[in-house]
């Protein structure tokens, strides 16, 4: 009996982080789309095609993520891009920058 509620509640917890997850992802799209990042950037082919994010995720780490948007004039300095024009810095609430974060972070194509 303990053996099935141990079980019965780490199947819901996992769950609830699954959904929970699925909602931060869909929250950083709402974020995406809302801060007009397809003006430079596109995913799935929507967007600016010359900045591609689809595979992001699979490429970066989240906080390298991270520090592409609140800190993209050192990250361009860093990685030597040459993109033009070079991305600026962005000031988000952290509610809004953790969900583009995880949003960004899922795509790995």
């Amino acid at each position: 009996m303990t053996r099935l509620f141990i079980i019965a509640f780490t199947l819901a917890f996992a769950g609830s982080a699954a959904a929970q997850d699925a909602a931060t992802i869909e929250k950083g799209k709402q974020v995406y789309a809302a801060q007009k990042c397809q003006a430079c950037h596109s995913v799935g082919g929507v967007g600016n095609k010359k900045g591609a994010l689809d595979t992001v995720g699979a490429t970066l780490k989240a906080d390298e993520i991270r520090l592409w948007i609140v800190a993209a004039p050192e990250m361009t300095a860093k990685t030597k891009s040459e993109r033009k024009p070079a991305m600026k810095a962005y000031t988000l609430p952290k509610e809004d920058l953790d969900a583009l974060v995880a949003y960004l972070s899922s795509l790995k194509k």
